[in-house]
This record gives C-alpha cells, sequence and structure tokens, in this order.
C-alpha cells in the first residue's frame, strides 16, 4: 500500500505539473492576434490599399467597414472593434482602446507603425478609450481575476467544510461575495484609482464573480461530496486563469483556448470589468449571463443537495434495518 501511495505521488505530481505548464505556457507561446476585429473607415477608394496591407496578416484580422471616422469611433465604444484604422485628407489615422486591451493597442500602433514606414506616411494615433492613467497596462485590472478566483474557491470550500447546507449555505455564499465586491471596488476604484466606471456596478461585478465561482463549489461539493471542491478548483483555476486573455485578450490566444475562457468565471470576470469600467457598460450581457448561470447553477446544486441528503440518509437506514431484522 506504502508502495502503490509513493508511485501515486512520483507520478501524479509531475503530471499535474506538467498540465499546469502546458495550461499557462502554452497560451502565452502563442499570443498573437486571431481574426482580431478592426475597423476601417473612410471613402471605399481611399481605404482598398490599407484593407489589402491589412488582409497581407493571414488571419491576423476581421475588417468591419466604417462610412467615417464618427461610426470608427461609436463601434471602438460599442466593443465591436479593438480599433480602426481611419483615411482623411490629412493622411491615415489609427483609432484605439488601450482601456479594452492595453497588449492589442500597441499591437495595432506597431503594425500600423511599419505600414507607414513601408508607404512613407506618418500615421497619428488617438486612444479613444484609454486606460486608466494610474494604471496605463492594464496590470492592476487583468491581475484582479485571480483574486476573485481564489476567493470563491476559499468561500465555497469553507461553506462546505462548516457544513452549511440548504438557504443557510446560499445565504452565507451570497454575503460573502457581496462583502468580496465591496471590498475589491474600494481597493481598485476608490484606493488605486485603476477603474473609472460606476463604483456600485464594479462592486456588483466583482461579488458576481465571486460568487459564480463559490456557487460552483459548494454546489458541486453538495453533489458530489469533497472532491467536488478540487474539481471546480481545477477548472477555474488551472483553465478559467490562463485561458481568461485578461493580460492580452480572448481574440489573441489561440482556439478554441479564446472561446473557452470567456465560458468559465475568470474570463467573463475580466471582460465584464472592462465593459462596466471603461465602456459604460456596452458588450456586458454576454459575460454578466455567463456569470450569472454559473451563480444560479451552483446555488441550485447546494438546495439540490440539501434536499437529496436526507432521503439518502433515509434509503440507508431502510436497508440497515432490513439487514438488522430478523429472519422469519
Amino acid at each position: 500500500m506504502a508502495t502503490r501511495r509513493t508511485l501515486a505521488v512520483v507520478v501524479l505530481v509531475p503530471l499535474l505539473a506538467a498540465l499546469a505548464l502546458w495550461a499557462f505556457a502554452w497560451p502565452a507561446a502563442r499570443t498573437a492576434p486571431r481574426d482580431l476585429p478592426l475597423g476601417v473607415a473612410g471613402p471605399a477608394a481611399a481605404t482598398a490599399q490599407v484593407e489589402k496591407r491589412l488582409q497581407e496578416h493571414e488571419g491576423a484580422f476581421e475588417i468591419h467597414r466604417y462610412a467615417d471616422e464618427a461610426a470608427a469611433r461609436a463601434a471602438i465604444e460599442d466593443r465591436t472593434v479593438y480599433g480602426a484604422v481611419v483615411v482623411t485628407a490629412q493622411g491615415p489615422e489609427l483609432l484605439t482602446a488601450s482601456a479594452a486591451s492595453p497588449v492589442v493597442a500597441q499591437l495595432l500602433q506597431q503594425a500600423m507603425t511599419q505600414q507607414s514606414a513601408v508607404s512613407g506616411t506618418a500615421m497619428k494615433t488617438v486612444d479613444v478609450v484609454p486606460a486608466a492613467a494610474s494604471d496605463p497596462r492594464g496590470a492592476a485590472l487583468s491581475s484582479s481575476v485571480l483574486p476573485l478566483t481564489l476567493a470563491g474557491i476559499i468561500a465555497g470550500a469553507v461553506v462546505t467544510l462548516l457544513g452549511l447546507r440548504g438557504f443557510r449555505a446560499v445565504g452565507a455564499l451570497t454575503g460573502a461575495a457581496v462583502l468580496v465586491g465591496v471590498v475589491a471596488a474600494a481597493l481598485t476604484h476608490s484606493w488605486l484609482d485603476v477603474l473609472g466606471g460606476n463604483w456600485w456596478a464594479e462592486a456588483g461585478v466583482f461579488a458576481l464573480s465571486t460568487l459564480a465561482v463559490s456557487a460552483a463549489v459548494a454546489g458541486l461539493a453538495a453533489l458530489a461530496g469533497p472532491a467536488g471542491i478540487g474539481v471546480v478548483a481545477f477548472v477555474v483555476m488551472f483553465l478559467g486563469n490562463p485561458f481568461s486573455g485578461a493580460t492580452s485578450a480572448p481574440r489573441m490566444l489561440p482556439e478554441p483556448v479564446g472561446t473557452i475562457g470567456q465560458w468559465l468565471p475568470p474570463g467573463a470576470s475580466a471582460t465584464l470589468l472592462r465593459s462596466v469600467s471603461f465602456f459604460d457598460g456596452a458588450a456586458a450581457t454576454g459575460p454578466a449571463l455567463t456569470l450569472a448561470w454559473w451563480a444560479t447553477l451552483g446555488l441550485g446544486a447546494v438546495l439540490l443537495g440539501n434536499a437529496l441528503k436526507p432521503r439518502a440518509v433515509s434509503t440507508e437506514s431502510s436497508a440497515a434495518e432490513r439487514e438488522l431484522a430478523p429472519v422469519g
């Protein structure tokens, strides 16, 4: 028995390490634009050359055409595109949104600078929706994803290990999530000043993000036992965080990683927080629904597990009574 346990540890630890390295290092090493939504604005005759040059980067950009600069700016503010190249009488102009992704904004600047060098035409850059002045690289915003995930795992595990069930567990999970939301907003918005949206909306995002994870942890544990804690922790930590695209953008990750990441709480949290903090809630419906479904299904599982437990106990008691009953 001791030998088997030793072998299990010797094999399992390197396997988990390899899996963690794959999940975190592979997407990071393969970061590149993949059908990245990019606008091109101006008269068709004037933008044809710009589109041709962009299409030379095969598979990198998904081009959206707009009539003028105003339409391109509106598309950026609605989070339809990450940036736009506007052809004007004064020359080409690049519109970016570092609040959506500083990495993408820098990438677009580099790409357009190279094209300007080839054509010999200087290109002006305008940051339509800038990141916070105190967090120009978006590092603080992207770093908030992991603490929320950890807070959710811890809250769900504590509720499970304390033996809280049913509506009492639901109340504890909800209350903890609300407090996490308030504290997180106080730190990131009021103290660090790295978010620029409505304070209560940001607190709500933090709370919902935490509840989505904590409810999933407690819910699966209520149905499958303590092993459920490990399963959800694995999914949201080993897959959710590296697949979230929080440090770059979902369209910068290899597929289907970018898509999967948006179905998991960390990715949905990062996208929703950006929308609420800098884009007046634009494109917030999708990630908000994702988090709401995780929270709803998790809390439902908590209540279902509590309802099924008396039946399981009753069944076990009946079986035991039959075994102890005298024969004949």
